[in-house]
């Protein structure tokens, strides 16, 4: 459960928590994230996990939280967004997504502002991409995005038949039309019991054997720290750096 895609929230007010916003974007968050567990539940799911990925990483309010849910919350994890997800799981729900960095959509990013652009191999990437691909790794398909319009758009190229909720639209990088919150709650409700049912024809997204991972930063001293990584290497005369993994992980 990521927070700048969740419903009503057009700006970083809502998701910083030094913010005026933050604690209506953090109900707004528990409200989403209860639409999508009541609609697993109710699809007879016996085991829902949720695990909290925006910043601080202790946004959802535990206390109003559906109680069939077990939550993951507080940093840091190893596997950050996807921590805890194995081979044991049906499926993933992406929630309160937003696009990459450098693409249209309300606070579009990936992972940090240092990041201009990111590829796994060839294709682009942001945190749908990298999530989807560690999830892939496991045998686990994503089967439901859920966020602004930009961020359904972007899973759909990368995942055939995934099951799309846009409880808004984006108008500029900070300014949403957006569903009422329990008209989108009952939407994110009826997309969850769909994507269960569609989850036969949706494939993982898995990642090649040995991925390499391209990251353009924003400044080249941000390029230059990160090349100091063992086995990194910085791309002469631009701000790319590569690390070829041994996998996903």
């Amino acid at each position: 459960m990521d927070m700048q895609g969740v419903t009503a929230l057009p700006d970083y007010t809502y998701v910083d928590s030094e913010k005026v916003n933050y604690e209506r974007g953090r109900r707004l968050t528990t409200e989403d994230a209860n639409a999508i567990i009541r609609g697993s539940v109710e699809s007879g799911d016996d085991e829902c996990l949720v695990n909290d990925s925006h910043s601080k990483i202790n946004n959802l309010i535990a206390e109003e939280l559906h109680e069939r849910a077990e939550l993951i919350t507080g940093g840091v994890k190893a596997y950050s967004m996807v921590e805890s997800l194995d081979s044991s799981f049906i499926g993933a729900f992406f929630a309160g997504y937003h696009a990459r960095a450098g693409q249209k959509g309300v606070t579009a990013h990936s992972m940090i502002f240092a990041v201009r652009t990111m590829w796994i191999n060839r294709v682009e990437i942001g945190e749908i991409g990298f999530n989807a691909y560690v999830a892939g790794y496991y045998g686990v398909p994503v089967l439901l995005m859920a966020g602004n319009d930009c961020a359904c758009r972007e899973a759909e190229a990368l995942i055939p038949n995934i099951t799309t909720a846009a409880v808004k639209k984006s108008l500029s990088r900070s300014a949403v039309r957006t569903m009422h919150p329990e008209k989108a709650q009952r939407y994110l409700h009826e997309q969850i019991m769909q994507a269960i049912e569609n989850k036969g024809n949706v494939k993982p997204l898995r990642p090649s054997e040995k991925p390499l991972l391209k990251i353009e930063f924003t400044h080249y001293r941000q390029a230059e720290l990160a090349a100091m990584l063992p086995g990194c290497e910085l791309e002469e005369g631009t701000t790319i750096v590569h690390f070829q993994a041994k996998d996903i992980l």
